[in-house]
This record gives C-alpha cells, sequence and structure tokens, in this order.
C-alpha cells in the first residue's frame, strides 16, 4: 500500500471531534464561532497561550528593534525615527489619535526627471495592483524631480508584541527595498554602467 492510500485510510478513520456541517443560517452567532474554533482548532491544532501581550508601539520600542538589529538610526528635527537601509531612506511614523498606527515610509534614493513621470507612475500602479505592500506612489518636487516613496501602514490600536512589531518592520523595509531594486532594475544607475 503507497502512502497516499495509507494517508486516505488514516484520514477517513480518524474520529472527527466536530460535528458534521449544518445550514449556517440554522446556527447562532456563538454557536457558529464555536463550530469554526472546533475546526480550526482539529484540523490546527489548539491555540498556545503567548507568553508576550500586545503593549502600545513607541518610537522607543522601534529604536530598540533597530538596536537589536544592527541597524543604525537617527532622530530628526522633527523628532521623526529614520534610518538607512540598503541604502534607502526609510522614516518610521506612529499616527492617530493614540499613535497607534505604524507607518514605514520609504524614499528610493534616487530621483527621475518630469518627462519620465508617466512611466513611473505606471511601474507604480503595476506594483499596487499585483502586490499588497508596501504601497507604492510618487511625489513631484518643486524642483521638477520625482520622487517613488513606498508605505506600510499597519493599525496597531491594541499595541504588538516584540516579535509582532519586528515582523511589521522588516516587512516595511523588506518589501520597500523590493520595490527600490525594481526601479533599479528599470532604470540602471548611469555612474555604475561603463561609458
Amino acid at each position: 500500500m503507497g502512502l497516499f492510500e495509507r494517508g486516505r485510510r488514516w484520514w477517513a478513520q480518524r474520529p472527527s471531534p466536530v460535528p458534521p456541517p449544518l445550514d449556517p443560517e440554522e446556527l447562532s452567532d456563538t454557536e457558529l464561532q464555536d463550530r469554526v474554533a472546533a475546526l480550526l482548532a482539529a484540523e490546527l491544532g489548539p491555540a498556545a497561550p503567548g507568553e508576550e501581550h500586545p503593549t502600545p508601539v513607541t518610537p522607543a520600542r522601534i529604536a530598540a528593534w533597530m538596536t537589536d538589529h544592527d541597524f543604525s538610526y537617527f532622530v530628526d528635527n522633527d523628532g521623526d525615527l529614520g534610518g538607512l537601509w540598503r541604502g534607502r531612506l526609510f522614516y518610521f511614523f506612529l499616527f492617530g489619535e493614540r499613535s497607534e498606527i505604524l507607518q514605514v515610509r520609504g524614499q528610493w534614493h534616487r530621483e527621475a526627471t518630469i518627462e519620465r513621470l508617466e512611466e513611473v507612475l505606471d511601474l507604480c500602479n503595476e506594483w499596487n495592483a499585483d502586490r499588497i505592500w508596501p504601497k507604492a506612489y510618487v511625489r513631484v518636487r518643486d524642483n521638477g524631480r520625482v520622487h517613488v516613496v513606498s508605505e506600510v501602514a499597519v493599525d496597531l490600536e491594541h499595541g504588538a508584541t516584540d516579535a509582532q512589531l519586528g515582523q511589521l518592520l522588516h516587512c516595511g523595509l523588506s518589501t520597500g527595498s523590493l520595490l527600490f531594486d525594481a526601479l533599479d532594475e528599470r532604470y540602471p544607475d548611469p555612474a555604475v554602467v561603463a561609458p
């Protein structure tokens, strides 16, 4: 008997902790939630309680994460926390009434001319259509130069554990870097190319 057949037989003979499915309209909200929880526990195993509790995100916690991961950072004149990641500038903002919205915003280390605005916008729109993170957009400065910006924003009204915060910060930095890598590939630095 092959591995697939043994697995199919085991699956058919296993005891089912979840009763057979019913019409969801016949269940109350509580019963439906209990059913979903039982199904998830049966399929994924019981949820283990976390050792850490979510706490509010602060600039000090972000700076501690940067320090723990050997990233250099700075605080600018406005009190905003920033740093360089793979040669690109990123800022870490907290917005909202209780500073509950974390935003990781990056800026491509190069700029485009205004004549390339439409094609850079197309690249950002393609990126946004294909990916969840980061949001990609452009800013046109007063001098006519086009800057490309990456942004990952998350509402952390209930706080975050250190692991969750680290995952969100890494997500903002790494996905922003992927966007900027795509821009570098589309627009190679002329100084790197031999004349």
